[in-house]
């Protein structure tokens, strides 16, 4: 496996997002979007059948993706904090269909569209001085980039990615033929969910929630969404293959190209790093757009969010990923409930071996985590792994770098008990770790997202700063 982090300091940048092939043009107004991309001339896969790209990007703008940076917007909803929230539909109906090359699309579709809506991001529109620096908002909004997103309550909370309404300063839906204001509950930057709660909704189809961790690879799937702003659009396919997963870096994916990089100049994204684990990877197609979009199974039941594709021009190829629906309806559902979202910690600071730094300093592999500090009072430490160790496999499986070991915590739930193989002075040892969760160091980021640095947000969630620091890391 290629590594996508350096041994600088413990970590590194991943490599650049391609950008777009162009811009959308639609009659009125300009679209622009940075495809959800990886360099398809260069993808990196492992024999635990996980892919890793040298970058990827958001499907409808650009995905300038905070690690860890859990935001939460203005409740203008009227849900209280703590509130339950049934999301997905109360009752489950089976689709009967002659075929898949027959009626199994139109009954699919007619059951789906209802809860597949279209999103529109607006910011405000800035002014500049002469050399084209921003010098005020005019207070003036223009409509900078769309996407997709999926219907889970009848009042109107409706799951997307966060990449799609990221720097928005007002937003507009359109479901079930009308069109609503809508206001940001709340966003997981570093697992790209995001939820909106539409105003005075009432009576919506919610979509019918299934189960991603069954799925079987060829079995047939439709993606729905709003590919370049086409409304209502369905394209069908298969699951192509299931735990794909994936780090991109906000740092190497913000700032200007011409194409809308940045959210059209929006300064609200923090850097840092995005996990996406364990992603449903599909040949249905997935263009700009789409983003934030529902990917269901025969049934018509949701089981992923759609939010990258893999692309040698940016539009696309075959290769498209979903976010698996246990996992964004989990992070949905702690959002609307006013709880900040936790994942899965292990409480260490890590740095990837090498057959170069394994020759250069001694070590007894040359490939794996390399432990570089253990967090007081986290489950690394309670289980016993030292600083020096080097994780070599997770649960039975490969581990060749430290985001090898990231993306295998990232797919766990805080409090799951999983086995560690490390490499101690030459020595293999089986140590099993109850993963802790990263409340706090979630807290702490959302209070200084805005002001921290790519490197600063990446030691937060690795607790990679070597001090006697308390919080846990991921």
């Amino acid at each position: 496996m290629t590594d996508q982090f350096n041994n600088q300091n413990g970590y590194g940048q991943p490599g650049q997002p391609i950008p777009p092939a162009q811009g959308y043009q639609q009659s009125g107004y300009q679209h622009s979007y940075t495809q959800p991309v990886v360099d398809a001339k260069n993808p990196h896969k492992t024999s635990s059948g996980r892919t890793f790209g040298t970058a990827f990007a958001g499907a409808a703008l650009a995905c300038v993706i905070a690690f860890g940076g859990f935001t939460v917007y203005q409740n203008v909803t009227g849900a209280p904090s703590g509130s339950s929230v049934t999301l997905g539909a109360s009752t489950n109906t089976e689709i009967q269909a002659q075929s898949t090359d027959d009626t199994l699309p139109e009954a699919v579709a007619q059951k789906c569209l209802p809860s597949v809506a279209a999103i529109d991001v607006y910011t405000a529109q800035a002014s500049t001085d002469m050399f084209g620096r921003s010098t005020s908002s005019s207070g003036a909004l223009t409509e900078s980039s769309l996407g997709s997103g999926v219907v889970l309550s009848e009042d109107g909370y409706i799951v997307t990615n966060n990449h799609v309404v990221a720097g928005a300063d007002a937003l507009k839906v359109t479901v079930g033929g009308e069109e609503y204001d809508a206001d940001v509950v709340g966003t997981d930057e570093s697992s790209d969910i995001a939820v909106i709660k539409l105003r005075n909704a009432s009576g919506l189809t919610p979509v019918e929630i299934g189960d991603s961790d069954n799925l079987t690879i060829g079995e047939w799937v439709m993606s729905i969404g709003s590919p370049f702003g086409l409304e209502q659009s369905v394209a069908t396919g298969i699951v192509s293959a299931t735990s794909r997963s994936q780090i991109m870096s906000n740092s190497e994916s913000s700032g200007s190209d011409g194409y809308g990089y940045g959210y059209g100049g929006s300064s609200s994204q923090s850097g840092g790093y995005t996990i996406y684990p364990n992603m449903i990877q599909t040949d249905a197609a997935i263009n700009p757009g789409n983003s934030g979009g529902a990917l269901v199974d025969s049934n018509g039941k949701l089981i992923g969010i759609n939010t990258l594709i893999t692309s040698y021009s940016g539009n696309y190829s075959g290769v498209g990923f979903a976010i698996p629906v246990n996992y964004a309806v989990n992070i949905a559902q702690q959002i609307i409930e006013g709880k900040t979202p936790t994942h899965a910690q292990l409480g260490v600071s890590l740095s990837t071996v090498n057959s170069q730094n394994a020759k250069r300093y001694g070590l007894k592999v040359d490939s794996g985590a390399y432990i570089s500090a253990v967090n007081s009072g986290s489950g690394a430490a309670e289980a016993g792994l030292e600083e020096g160790d080097i994780v070599t496999k997770f649960d039975g499986n490969s581990v060749s770098s430290a985001s090898d070991l990231m993306l295998d915590v990232r797919s766990k739930n805080p409090g799951d008990k999983v086995t560690l193989e490390v490499n101690r002075d030459g020595e293999t040892k089986q140590i099993e770790v109850t993963l802790g969760s990263d409340e706090s160091s979630q807290s702490a980021s959302t209070q200084q997202n805005s002001s921290s640095s790519s490197s600063e947000m990446l030691k937060r969630l690795l607790n990679n700063s070597g001090s006697s620091s308390k919080n846990d890391a991921a």
